[in-house]
């Protein structure tokens, strides 16, 4: 199989990150809500989203650049927990962007991380997907645009290593216990997330620089970390690295 190459954005600071990923946001967003009349994205957690979500939310001129009627959110992945929790990636989402703009409430589609049972909230989630994007059984759905972090151990969503959840070829979402943080995570699987028009990684920190270099310039056929099973066939794959994610990268002579 020949892998597509990604495309590959150093910036300077974590904040010129966070500028160029708002303007990729707004930009597909008018392009989607243009050619179909709404925009479907599906979030991430972690602290370099939630910058991107402030400036969205807060900042024109990419508060008044969105048509907040037309986008559809959704999540790439949840704890196993209540939306009030302070570790609930929907409540990060809601603090620093969705409570500030006008979108309309049906719009908001969470994952239901309060039920008792994690694999329950893992089902309903499927079936949100699959009535919103109206699946036949064998479909997957096509996100105009998912935002992805990276750990230090190459996890992004809740794809950690050594995970079941990674060699998931059926099912949209997933609930693998994360043995690390002894819980419970709800996750779109690989074939969903390869399945979108347009996939952003927004890495940034020192301590991400050796899993970058690991992952953009290691063999395309070696899949040591999970971040490299997420590589859309038919869609756009876009790296955003600040200077310190990106410093042990080769760069061209």
């Amino acid at each position: 199989m020949i892998w597509p190459k990604p495309e590959v954005r150093i910036l300077g600071a974590p904040e010129e990150l966070h500028w160029a990923a708002a303007e990729e946001f707004v930009g597909q967003a008018g392009q989607a809500v243009g050619e179909k009349g709404f925009f479907t994205v599906a979030l991430s957690g972690g602290s370099t989203p939630r910058s991107l979500y402030s400036l969205l939310g807060d900042r024109t001129p990419f508060r008044k650049q969105l048509s907040w009627d037309k986008v559809h959110f959704f999540w790439g992945d949840e704890r196993h927990v209540p939306p009030e929790h302070p570790d609930s990636n929907y409540r990060m989402a809601l603090e620093s962007m969705l409570s500030k703009v006008p979108v309309p409430p049906e719009n908001v589609h969470r994952i239901k991380a309060e039920s008792p049972s994690a694999g329950k909230a893992a089902d309903e989630y499927e079936g949100t997907l699959r009535e919103f994007f109206k699946l036949s059984a064998e479909e997957l759905p096509r996100f105009d645009l998912v935002l992805l972090g990276l750990g230090p151990d190459g996890h992004t969503a809740s794809l950690f290593p050594g995970s079941e959840a990674l060699h998931e070829s059926r099912r949209l979402v997933l609930a693998p216990w994360v043995e690390k943080f002894h819980a419970y995570r709800i996750t779109l699987t690989p074939p969903i997330l390869n399945n979108a028009s347009s996939v952003i990684f927004l890495v940034s920190g020192q301590e991400k620089a050796e899993t970058v270099q690991a992952i953009l310039q290691a063999d395309p056929l070696s899949k040591r970390y999970p971040a490299q099973l997420i590589c859309p066939a038919q869609g756009r794959l876009l790296w955003l690295l600040d200077q310190a994610a990106a410093s042990l990268l080769q760069r061209p002579a």
